[in-house]
């Protein structure tokens, strides 16, 4: 029993083929600009985050928002305007989220996230750039649209995600696809040479936030397990405005004192017989950049053996 034990565990180990470690996905994209601008996480101070009102999401919920004259205001640094503030459950597992601004009367509010832990810290930026225009389907009108997948850390019960436009994307605009090509397009008859409808970039505009839980380890993890130095978050697509290629950033290495805690948990947890929690102890370790939890694993089974 212990043999058969023990093949199936290194099986399950070794013959993986999702990796459990995060990775912040670069996104390839065009801009019509003479300039090269580098994007950063906005610095917001402290005092400014605790006085938003955070809206509480459900997951497997959808929320409609309507940004106006008497949305909640942000104006530090470029970011300007009318903003949204949610706050979701860090405790269902993996998050989901597809943001979606819609294009109404050629107008569009245009969407950037800062994705912050239960401290209310920057964990992870999307700009705006993140946020790609989309034609219009059978249920779905035009659009910017993007999909965050976040892995919240053990231990927190919230964390917050911040939607605001800036200075900088209200001096843009948005170009569209005319529904007739687009018709034309769809059916595969001749594209008519008509121009292009064009969408101004503004303050106002109507968001749609969808909310699923699920399991997934190539999630951006937000939020810390252990103390640990303060890091910048993590900025999920181009750093530049103007991008043609770029690698993937990989997650740090974890500290020395988390290689150790988890090895010595995995190692308990398989001296008591508990191989279904030791797995979980790896794949959270892997998921924060471990080094040394799977020759752990495998080490502790061996031995177990």
């Amino acid at each position: 029993m212990k043999t058969k034990l023990l093949s199936c565990c290194l099986s399950a180990v070794l013959c993986s083929t999702a990796p459990l470690i995060s990775y912040a996905t670069s996104i390839t994209t065009t801009t019509q600009t003479t300039t090269t601008q580098a994007i950063v996480a906005p610095s917001l101070s402290a005092t400014a985050l605790q006085k938003l009102s955070w809206q509480p999401i459900n997951t497997s919920d959808t929320q409609t928002i309507i940004l106006n004259a008497t949305s909640q205001h942000l104006n530090e640094g470029d970011i300007q305007g009318p903003i949204a503030a949610f706050a979701l459950p860090a405790n269902r597992g993996s998050l989901d989220i597809t943001l979606s601004s819609l294009v109404q009367d050629k107008q569009v509010y245009v969407p950037n996230v800062l994705v912050l832990d239960q401290g209310l810290r920057p964990a992870a930026f999307y700009p705006s750039s993140y946020f790609p225009y989309e034609r219009p389907g059978v249920m779905s009108t035009d659009r910017l649209e993007g999909t965050l997948k976040l892995t919240p850390a053990l231990g927190q019960q919230q964390i917050y995600i911040l939607v605001y436009t800036t200075r900088t994307d209200l001096q843009q605009s948005t170009q569209m696809v005319d529904p007739a090509k687009a018709y034309a397009q769809g059916v595969g008859n001749a594209v008519p040479a008509i121009p292009d409808p064009v969408a101004r970039h503004t303050q106002t505009g109507t968001l749609k936030l969808k909310v699923k839980s699920e399991q997934n380890a190539g999630n951006i993890t937000i939020g810390q397990v252990f103390s640990t130095p303060a890091q910048e978050p993590i900025i999920i697509g181009p750093t530049q405005a103007t991008v043609t290629s770029s690698m993937p950033q990989k997650v740090k290495p974890v500290l020395s004192d988390t290689e150790r805690y988890f090895s010595d948990a995995i190692k308990k947890e398989i001296n008591n017989g508990n191989i279904d929690k030791a797995l979980k102890l790896l794949d959270e370790a892997e998921r924060l950049g471990s080094s040394t939890a799977r020759e752990t694993f495998i080490n502790s089974i061996k031995n177990k053996g």
